[in-house]
C-alpha cells in the first residue's frame, strides 16, 4: 500500500499536552473526512468528558461524540474514548468498552486501542502518537507496523512532553515522524478521496 493509499480508519493517542496537539490536529482536518478517526487522551476518571467533546468540536471540522458501548465506528466522525474505560474496536467495527486492570498504570490506554484497532484494520490503518509523558502506545504502535498499518509520530522536538513520542520511535520506529500540522495534512491525504 502506498503512503497515500486510502486508509480505513485513523486512531490517535496522547496524554500530557494532548488537549493542544489534539486541537491542531482535528482543526487542519478536512470536512470531508470519509473515516472514522478514534481519539484517545489520557485525562482524569472523574473528568468531565462532555467537556472535553465540547473544546475539540470548536476546532474539528467534524462532529466529535464519545464513543459509547455497541456504537458503530463510523467515517466522518472523530470518536472520543471516554474516562475510565479501555477502548477496543471489534471485529464487526462496533466500539467496546471495559473496565480490565490498568496498562502502563491507565485506562483508557493508547497500547489497547492500538492493538485492537490493528487487528481488525490491519494495512489500511494510520496511527498517531502525539505528547504525553508516559511510554503508553508504544507497545500499540508495534503491533500497528506488524499488521502492516501506518504510523505517523509526532516530532520529540515539538512535543509539549516528548516521552511518548520518543518511546514510540525508540521501540516501534514510525512511517513518518512530523509537526503537528504536517500530520494534519498527511491524515487528510491518506484518507481523503482525491
Amino acid at each position: 500500500m502506498s503512503v497515500v493509499a486510502q486508509r480505513a480508519a485513523v486512531v490517535i493517542g496522547c496524554s500530557t499536552g494532548g488537549l493542544k496537539a489534539l486541537s491542531t490536529v482535528l482543526s487542519g482536518l478536512r470536512a470531508d473526512l470519509q473515516v472514522p478517526v478514534i481519539v484517545l487522551c489520557h485525562r482524569g476518571q472523574d473528568d468531565d468528558s462532555g467537556l472535553l467533546v465540547e473544546l475539540l468540536a470548536r476546532q474539528s471540522p467534524l462532529p466529535v461524540h464519545e464513543a459509547e458501548e455497541r456504537q458503530p465506528v463510523t467515517p466522518g466522525i472523530v470518536h472520543l474514548a471516554p474516562s475510565g474505560y479501555h477502548l477496543l474496536i471489534e471485529a464487526d467495527r462496533r466500539f467496546m468498552l471495559s473496565t480490565d486492570i490498568r496498562v502502563r498504570f491507565v485506562r483508557p490506554a493508547v497500547d489497547v486501542l492500538f492493538a485492537s484497532a490493528a487487528d481488525v484494520y490491519a494495512e489500511s490503518l494510520l496511527a498517531v502518537v502525539l505528547t504525553g509523558a508516559n511510554d503508553d502506545g508504544a507497545d500499540g504502535l508495534v503491533q500497528v507496523r506488524q499488521r502492516g498499518g501506518y504510523a505517523l509520530v509526532q516530532d520529540p522536538k515539538e512535543a509539549e512532553a516528548p516521552q511518548m513520542p520518543l518511546a514510540a520511535l525508540t521501540r516501534a520506529g514510525a512511517d513518518e515522524v512530523l509537526t503537528l500540522t504536517a500530520i494534519a495534512r498527511r491524515i487528510n491525504e491518506c484518507c481523503c478521496p482525491p
